[in-house]
């Protein structure tokens, strides 16, 4: 039934939904799968010669020939990404923690930096959403908490205008799995593990511009992951027993650290936080202050070398502080 809904829709019509309302909206509508209204869409554009667009910022960047370039097509969750960088920067955030709502002031400076800098790639270091409704913990209170389809939807608009700051040019984009995006599947292989590897019920279906990883490697000697080793010493403890320069995210710490032994010298680097260290999400903690830095990480590779990684830290309410520079965030 829901196919023949689809079919009674004509080109015309089904062009002029897609581009006012998304592919979303237009599959709610028309009661299909999400992958059913890319179909169609790619369909409808190579027979009419066009580029089918949503005029909200919801729209899915057209990647998939360059994901399948990459070889990240695959539908399972690669353990690692391989990236090869012989010269350039590469951006890293963690900790977005996406509710509805405005934006945090380290969100809004890392897309203008995108935006200026035009880096190589860009790493999402897990932990993009919050999705404290579905979480283990229970609600602080009687407040209203987003719905895990609100904080999608926040989502979709952030990531697109990442996608479209950094222009068509970076094509290396990741998004590293954190615990709190695990919750998404998590609740739902617990509920109803017979969909498993039906389409939507997977996170990543949902951000098809941003390849999947557990962790991302570049020239063979640099690690972007979440999380490994916790405590306060979990940026020396994951660069020392790695072997590797470890680039974290997870405690929203915010430094860097060398390690020096006769291999040379290694980074490690927890990135900090996206989130504003005092948002909504984050009234567990009861008002007590935290030891968290909101920032994130440029890595500046020279010759496949990585060199110390820099941290964009939040200096004041509209200005960020960079490589010794105070930067006004437009």
């Amino acid at each position: 039934m829901a196919g023949s809904v689809s079919k009674n829709c004509s080109d015309q019509e089904f062009i002029k939904l897609f581009r006012e309302i998304g592919p979303n909206a237009n599959a709610k509508q028309f009661g299909i799968l999400l992958r059913g209204v890319f179909d169609r869409r790619k369909r409808l554009e190579k027979k009419y010669d066009i580029t089918l667009t949503p005029k909200n910022l919801h729209k899915q960047p057209k990647i998939a020939s360059e994901l399948k370039e990459l070889k990240l097509t695959n539908y399972d969750r690669p353990q690692h990404t391989a990236w090869e960088i012989e010269d350039g920067e590469v951006f890293v955030a963690s900790d977005l923690h996406i509710w509805p709502g405005p934006q945090s002031m380290m969100l809004k400076a890392f897309k203008s930096l995108i935006a200026e800098r035009k880096p190589r790639g860009i790493i999402l270091n897990g932990d993009v959403l919050d999705f404290c409704a579905i979480s283990r913990f229970p609600p602080p209170g009687w407040e209203r908490l987003p719905t895990v389809q609100e904080e999608i939807e926040a989502a979709h608009e952030h990531l697109s205008e990442i996608v479209n700051a950094a222009g068509r040019q970076c094509r290396l984009r990741c998004w590293t799995l954190g615990n709190h995006d695990a919750r998404f599947e998590a609740r739902l292989a617990a509920s109803a593990p017979e969909y498993a590897k039906v389409h939507g019920i997977h996170l990543h279906d949902h951000f098809p511009a941003w390849a999947r990883a557990m962790q991302v490697w570049i020239n063979d000697d640099v690690v972007i992951k979440h999380n490994w080793k916790g405590g306060v010493n979990a940026v020396l403890n994951n660069v020392k027993e790695s072997g590797k320069s470890m680039i974290t995210g997870h405690l929203h710490s915010g430094y860097v650290r060398p390690y020096t032994d006769f291999n040379g010298t290694r980074w490690g680097g927890d990135m900090g936080m996206v989130a504003d260290v005092y948002g909504p999400q984050f009234e567990y903690v009861n008002g007590n202050p935290r030891n968290w830095l909101q920032s994130f990480g440029v890595l500046k590779f020279f010759r496949r070398k990585l060199l110390m990684p820099d941290l964009v830290i939040r200096y004041d309410a509209k200005h960020v502080q960079f490589r010794g520079e105070v930067i006004k965030v437009a």
